[in-house]
């Protein structure tokens, strides 16, 4: 039997984009639940190119993304996305198990975009996600990060801003103005 459960901001994907995303969003006190089925292709990756980090595995990368993301409120599901839809309210994002009502989506799926498809996103003539320069697609509240959106550009660096470009749209729009997310020493929480 599935169980409905509410958020502000549903997150599919637990890369760099869908994680910075998820990050960003709780630390914002929005309500975010974010999908991970653990096969990103972080996984296989090994950054020397990525700011302030010397040497880094993909998985320790994700690892500590997924605790940074968990520690500012987001809660974190390994599960398979089955399906987003749109309802009165917003969208459905369904799993085996659960569907979780929310009221924005990012979609952080890396080169599969079957969900964008679904959901009746626009496409370019490069076959990838239509997005704005804030990430957001032809679908209002419907976000496409990283390589949803970019021709064979698959960069961690470029996919964590995509997400972080998402959800400060999101933040924008529920303030009525526009948002930054500007951090100085003294918001740091203790460890």
């Amino acid at each position: 039997m599935l169980h409905s459960r509410m958020a502000d901001v549903a997150v599919v994907g637990g890369g760099p984009a869908g994680l910075t995303a998820a990050q960003y969003a709780a630390k914002n006190d929005l309500d975010t639940v974010a999908f991970d089925t653990g096969e990103s292709w972080m996984g296989k990756a090994h950054l020397f190119n990525y700011p302030a980090i010397r040497s880094i595995s993909g998985d320790e990368f994700l690892t500590i993304a997924r605790g940074q993301a968990e520690a500012r409120g987001a809660t974190l599901h390994e599960a398979e996305v089955t399906g987003v839809e749109q309802s009165d309210d917003g969208f459905v994002v369904s799993t085996d198990e659960d569907e979780y009502e929310a009221d924005y989506v990012v979609l952080a799926t890396g080169g599969n975009r079957e969900l964008a498809e679904d959901l009746g996103c626009e496409f370019t003539d490069e076959d990838v996600v239509d997005v704005n320069v804030d990430m957001e697609t032809s679908v209002e509240g419907v976000y496409a990060t990283g390589a949803m959106g970019r021709a064979e550009k698959w960069q961690a660096v470029i996919a964590a801003g995509d997400g972080a470009a998402a959800i400060l749209d999101i933040l924008s729009k529920e303030k009525g103005e526009y948002y930054h997310d500007f951090d100085v020493p003294s918001d740091v929480p203790e460890l």
